[in-house]
């Protein structure tokens, strides 16, 4: 399997309250705090990291604008890990812990700090309990005892009302090995199918995608890790 996505590097939320979230993370489960920066390319925006391990990090994104923007339940967030959500926005995030003996310590820790806990339930190829963290995230933790295995984790009537037909699902399940190029590819212009980046300034998109790489790596690698205000 030509597998090259490998796991959970961060996962990047947007607050309005850096200082809340970063609390509930280590108070309530204990996650260390292990960055906390300006946002590189983001004017007065701030970016946390809080460490899953030394790879893997749940990460916070604060800037001026996201105070003003409303929260919805049933569009912007679900609000739990049933409801619904607009299209392209996070249904629910869950975390994963070793196992059930671990799962049982967090239900413990966090009903303990007043954070009431559903579960745990099990699924099957995991087991999970669920919570709220701040600004309406909904919360999972869950552990598996093995790799899930997909002949019986593949609905048939899932598949057929997705739409997907037989040689899609072989595909989806398989998917064709990729050779890089020796030079990379040339980057795609702002007319080629896409998808697309979003909700930058009239013209800043076209600009930063006409960019080279070296001139994207230049200008980060310029950037401190610990600096003043962009």
């Amino acid at each position: 399997m030509d597998n090259r996505v490998q796991g959970l590097h961060h996962l990047a939320i947007s607050t309005a309250d850096i200082k809340t979230q970063i609390d509930f993370f280590t108070d309530k489960l204990g996650m260390e705090l292990v960055a906390l920066y300006w946002m590189h390319g983001a004017k007065e925006t701030w970016h946390g990291f809080l460490r899953m391990n030394d790879e893997s990090a749940v990460a916070f994104v604060q800037g001026p604008l996201v105070a003003s923007i409303p929260q919805k339940f049933g569009e912007t967030h679900a609000g739990n890990p049933t409801a619904a959500s607009a299209a392209g926005t996070t249904q629910h995030i869950a975390l994963k812990v070793k196992g059930m003996e671990d799962l049982l310590r967090m239900q413990a820790r966090l009903r303990s700090r007043g954070v009431p806990v559903l579960g745990p339930v099990d699924h099957g190829f995991c087991k999970s309990i669920y919570f709220a963290g701040p600004e309406g995230l909904a919360l999972e933790l869950s552990c598996s005892d093995a790799p899930i295995a997909p002949d019986s984790w593949i609905d048939p009537d899932v598949v057929a009302r997705a739409g997907i037909s037989p040689e899609e699902l072989e595909r989806y399940r398989n998917p064709p090995a990729y050779e890089s190029p020796v030079q990379g590819a040339p980057q795609p212009g702002p007319d080629a199918p896409g998808p697309h980046m979003t909700n930058y300034p009239p013209g800043i998109y076209e600009k930063l995608i006409a960019l080279s790489d070296q001139q994207v790596w230049d200008a980060s690698e310029s950037a401190p890790p610990v600096g003043s205000a962009q």
